[in-house]
């Protein structure tokens, strides 16, 4: 949202706008949000993947709509989404916005989310009601919870107009681990670790997605 006082617009970053910036940013500020899990449950025909073999890509849903239909995910509640806020310079506020709104614009919410951070010891909202677009789980391109070796596999072997799929995935990892001291995602670094093995020369990229590599 922009504010309609100052124009000022802020978003928040969870997937490649963490280390993608969008035009006109001004200024970058790490922290988490509560409530939401973020996931490998998108998929991408368009950028890490084709419409002939899909790949994967991060999106955002709030937690209790992510353990309606994935109650064996092994990863727990408590983690938060760690991301950037970005503060859009005012001046391109409203076209800024209008493009991520395009970019974002099927299957994705629109909401307004504090933005958290840990400061002396203690959690403290560092940016209230950023703008974040929440995946739907409505959304056609939504597919929900995969077995990460499944999910792993079709990450390290997926590669689209914007490139190999697991670069997406590295790159973000390690865009998390740099945020802060405490910034972590257990979920996304117990991908990370699969996929990493599924590089290694021993690995027999025969074996059926199932399999995981001894």
């Amino acid at each position: 949202m922009v504010s309609e006082g100052d124009g000022t617009y802020i978003v928040f970053g969870y997937g490649s706008l963490i280390f993608k910036p969008p035009p006109h940013a001004i200024k970058r500020t790490p922290g988490f949000l509560k409530g939401c899990v973020r996931r490998f449950a998108h998929s991408s025909t368009d950028h890490r993947g084709v419409p002939e073999a899909p790949g994967r890509v991060v999106t955002l849903v709030h937690t209790e709509d992510w353990v309606k239909f994935s109650g064996a995910d092994p990863f727990p509640e408590g983690d938060v989404v760690w991301g950037v806020a970005w503060t859009v310079d005012p001046k391109h506020a409203v076209e800024v916005k209008a493009y991520l709104d395009h970019r974002e614009k099927e299957g994705y919410n629109e909401e307004n989310i504090d933005v958290w951070d840990v400061i002396d010891g203690e959690e403290r909202i560092v940016v209230p009601k950023a703008t974040v677009y929440v995946g739907r789980p409505d959304n056609p391109s939504f597919i929900g919870s995969e077995p990460l070796g499944v999910l792993a596999d079709r990450i390290w072997r997926s590669e689209g107009p914007s490139g190999r799929n697991k670069d997406y995935l590295y790159k973000l990892a390690e865009s998390i681990r740099e945020l802060a001291p405490q910034s972590t995602d257990s979920y996304l670094f117990a991908l990370e670790k699969m996929v990493q093995a599924l590089d290694s020369p021993e690995y027999d990229s025969r074996l059926p997605p199932t399999a995981s590599p001894s």
